[in-house]
């Protein structure tokens, strides 16, 4: 095995850690990451960053908190100069590649409402737009719109990226959910639908169903034309192009799947792959507590009064049937992602690359999936969205192993660095957690802190929500901006989250130790950068 070995991560898009065979899941059939697992090193203890789509892919991009390289929630892209650890492996000698979802910069097209930067009721006259931010330097304009679906889908052979984007030599986007993915990707449909591939997309070209959950629709894109497809695809093409272009060189590709993910829209024999009779409702599926978050009760209150959004990113309440409904359609996803990389993998052994290839599996962020009967993400930090699934299987390496020791995602990038013989930059956060169970590297934490700030009205609050938790041996602690109380529960004992400890009398002194090391790691991970230019 070479020590500079081609590497190949990849990424799911809003997957837990329970939902493979390999972290114990005894429905959903993905045998070939279930393989992966074989064959490496299975982190069951890997944690986001934030369990919010754009901030935690830039945190794992860049190796640092949302609150140090600034993408804090989604819409605020990775400022062009930043460094990542893909920038520190194209300059020491890789071939780089991102196909499928990047999300480094904005993919909506929705505009901030300037209601939002400056509330009615805030006091004073604002400042002019030059001076409204801490920054002069605004993250905005052509060069920040490489990823935008709408200008992607008005003009589907448009060029761009600007090369490198963000450290990637190349680039094929497929951005987005479901079958609404944009990017390179909509002009590849459209050239395989008659020209129009809007009219095999979203529900109202939709195939009979009886599946009634919300954001749920039987997609008419085939299999062979679904995003998942042409990821791997495209993927299976840069290998090619390497060989071709730089057979002498390393590479580093990020296959980056769009499932699974809201809306459910599995393709062909993947829609019904499972039954949702057969799908058990977690065990918190109807757990009620006295003392639930005031944002949880709302969503209940929402359900019984059928007031809530159930079409949009929030999360929502969910009845026993939808929530089985969703699960089978998940299962779907993943199993077809999971048939994509099959083809993948072979494609690397057909090219002899196999065993000069570390290949490491992980997702963005996990899904609340009817846990305490929730949908989606945002607010709550359940284990669900918090805890993903990350696989390092590397020849070199014996295989079959399991670890506890806590990971998290800004941990990617310098254990890639590490694995590739780079030394990471000043600023990056992550720790070599390899390095750390061989006994090379010093575990600098004793916890894992996770960060989500929502901008704007969320949840019932106005001005958006922060929220930070802290897990440490299986314990965690979360705490809220402007809410009293918390959320404290002891995973060793209560693994389904069912009991919050937070007013416990006899946990008082657990939770001032947790609260402690909570603020010590927030300290801890105070930025670096930049270097001081001058001896005080």
């Amino acid at each position: 095995m070479s020590d500079r070995p081609n590497i190949l991560l990849i990424s799911t898009d809003q997957q837990r850690a329970d939902h493979l065979g390999c972290y114990r899941n005894p429905v959903v059939k993905t045998p070939t990451i279930d393989g992966l697992a074989t064959r490496g090193t299975v982190f069951d203890r890997f944690y986001v960053a934030c369990p919010i789509c754009m901030p935690n892919r830039i945190a794992i991009l860049t190796g640092r908190m949302p609150s140090v390289n600034g993408t804090r929630h989604n819409g605020i892209p990775l400022a062009l100069d930043a460094v990542t650890y893909v920038d520190v492996l194209r300059a020491g000698g890789y071939h780089t590649a991102m196909v499928g979802k990047c999300h480094a910069q904005n993919i909506t097209g929705h505009p901030l409402d300037e209601a939002d930067i400056f509330p009615a009721g805030a006091s004073g006259a604002p400042p002019p737009e030059a001076l409204s931010d801490a920054s002069r330097t605004r993250r905005t304009g052509p060069e920040y719109e490489a990823e935008l679906m709408p200008l992607w889908h008005a003009d589907p052979g448009r060029e761009g990226p600007d090369l490198p984007y963000y450290g990637f030599d190349h680039v094929r986007f497929a951005n987005g959910h479901a079958d609404h993915v944009q990017g390179h990707y909509t002009g590849w449909l459209n050239d395989r639908a008659g020209g129009n591939g809007d009219a095999l997309r979203g529900p109202a070209n939709a195939l009979t169903s009886d599946v009634t959950a919300p954001q749920a629709w039987r997609t008419a894109v085939p299999e062979e034309l679904y995003p998942t497809a042409y990821i791997a695809g495209q993927s299976r093409d840069f290998i090619d192009r390497h060989l071709n272009e730089r057979p002498d060189d390393p590479f580093f590709l990020h296959c980056s799947f769009t499932d699974p993910h809201h809306p459910f829209t599995p393709p062909g024999r993947y829609w019904d792959m499972y039954d949702p009779a057969d799908m058990p409702l977690p065990p918190s599926f109807a757990a009620r507590e006295e003392n639930e978050p005031e944002m949880l009760k709302r969503l209940r209150r929402e359900q019984v009064q059928g007031t809530g959004d159930r079409l949009g990113p929030l999360p929502f309440c969910a009845s026993a049937d939808e929530v089985r409904q969703i699960l089978a359609l998940t299962y779907g996803m993943i199993s077809c992602i999971d048939d994509a990389i099959a083809g993948l993998l072979a494609h690397l052994e057909a090219c002899g690359l196999t065993e000069n290839t570390v290949v490491i599996f992980t997702s963005d962020h996990g899904d609340f999936m009817g846990d305490h009967g929730l949908m989606l993400k945002h607010g709550l930090h359940y284990e669900g969205v918090l805890r993903v699934p990350f696989i390092w299987a590397d020849p070199a390496r014996i295989g079959g192993k399991r670890t506890d020791l806590p990971g998290s995602s800004i941990d990617i990038g310098a254990m890639i660095l590490a694995r590739a013989g780079l030394a990471s930059f000043n600023g990056n956060q992550g720790v070599p957690l390899l390095d750390v169970l061989d006994g090379k590297a010093e575990n600098p934490r004793r916890g894992i802190l996770i960060e989500e700030d929502e901008l704007g009205a969320h949840l019932g609050h106005e001005h958006g929500l922060r929220t930070r938790s802290y897990i440490e041996d299986n314990w965690r602690l979360t705490l809220w901006q402007g809410m009293d109380g918390g959320q404290l529960f002891d995973r060793n004992t209560d693994p389904h989250e069912m009991r919050n400890l937070w007013s416990d009398v006899e946990h008082v002194i657990k939770k001032r130790e947790m609260t402690e090391s909570m603020l010590r790691e927030a300290i801890r991970l105070g930025d670096t950068a930049p270097y001081a230019t001058h001896v005080a």
